[in-house]
């Protein structure tokens, strides 16, 4: 099911500017990394080696962060409107 992702100024580079583009997926991790399969970058700057969020990294499924749902397990249904939303402190969000 297609989804809006929301892409904060620092990653647009991997989206040639795009301030939203719309992927796939039933969850947030399935979404997220359907943005990194057409935009490559994204998983790298977004998740930990251990496959989670870094800290400083804020996902919100239609202005609710994931964090207070279930995480990356999310569900989605068609139509959901994601951001990644850095963390106003601290980060290497956008790394080279």
């Amino acid at each position: 099911m297609s989804v809006k992702v929301r892409v904060p100024s620092p990653l647009r580079q991997l989206t040639a500017g795009a301030s939203e583009v719309d992927v796939d997926g039933a969850t947030v991790a399935q979404a997220l990394r359907d943005l990194d399969q057409r935009f490559p970058g994204f998983a790298a700057r977004l998740f930990e080696p251990s496959g989670g969020l870094r800290h400083f990294v804020n996902v919100y499924r239609n202005d609710e962060d994931i964090r207070a749902a279930a995480g990356l397990e999310t569900p989605l249904q068609a139509g959901d409107d994601l951001s990644i939303v850095p963390a106003v402190a601290g980060g290497l969000l956008s790394v080279a």
